[in-house]
């Protein structure tokens, strides 16, 4: 008899380990698998075009802009981290080049301050809805102090990667490598803008209607 309660005790947790590990690769939020079109991506994660949504209308920052940043920063990875850094002439790994991590590759000490001015104690750099928040957040600040219109996925993103202060300087001369980058994110962001125009109206019908569309 206690033989048989051991084997149903192992069977038990076995059954708990295996179910456990379902659940978790259940909830790991996959990047969407069409990337070059932005209504492909938010027929796909319906809750991102809401929370996209959100965004500009809390922020006033157009949603192809930020859109176009997070396929550059992480190409929607939820996990994304920056490259490895190495030394003894490249050979060994040594920690990450930088802090950044998610979907927005928001840095550690930035990431602490939109939290901080935005209430949003419980954010987190996994979650898309966050994620895009501190995009508008951040493309708002932008405008603020250093005068970029919000519809500038160009310089917006030369701020995002340098940091404002950066941009003053104008320490993006020195990298043509990133001015390179900058202009591939403002082609994408008109690329989505574009694409958006043609599906938002449906994107924006609740689940009712689209039963009768």
């Amino acid at each position: 008899m206690k033989k048989f309660q051991l084997v149903k005790n192992k069977l038990k947790i076995i059954f708990f380990v295996l179910f456990t590990q379902c659940v978790l690769s259940a909830c790991v939020t996959q990047p969407p698998q069409e990337k070059e079109n932005i209504c492909d991506i938010f027929y796909e994660k319906r809750d991102w075009f809401d929370a996209a949504v959100d965004m500009r209308e809390k922020w006033g920052v157009p949603i192809h802009v930020p859109m176009a940043m997070m396929y550059q920063e992480s190409s929607f990875r939820h996990d994304a981290l920056p490259p490895r850094d190495y030394i003894f002439f490249g050979l060994i790994p040594w920690g990450r080049v930088s802090t950044a991590y998610g979907y927005s590759q928001a840095k550690t000490m930035t990431w602490a301050d939109y939290k901080r001015e935005t209430g949003s104690t419980f954010a987190s750099r996994e979650d898309f809805d966050d994620a895009i928040d501190f995009m508008g957040w951040f493309i708002t600040k932008t405008h603020s102090i250093n005068r970029i219109s919000k519809w500038d996925a160009n310089a917006q993103y030369l701020n995002y990667h340098e940091g404002w202060g950066g941009y003053k300087r104008k320490t993006y001369n020195k990298k043509q490598w990133l001015v390179n980058v900058a202009k591939k994110v403002d082609a994408r962001s008109k690329r989505y803008a574009q694409q958006l125009k043609t599906c938002e109206s449906d994107l924006s019908k609740n689940w009712f209607m689209r039963l009768f569309s």
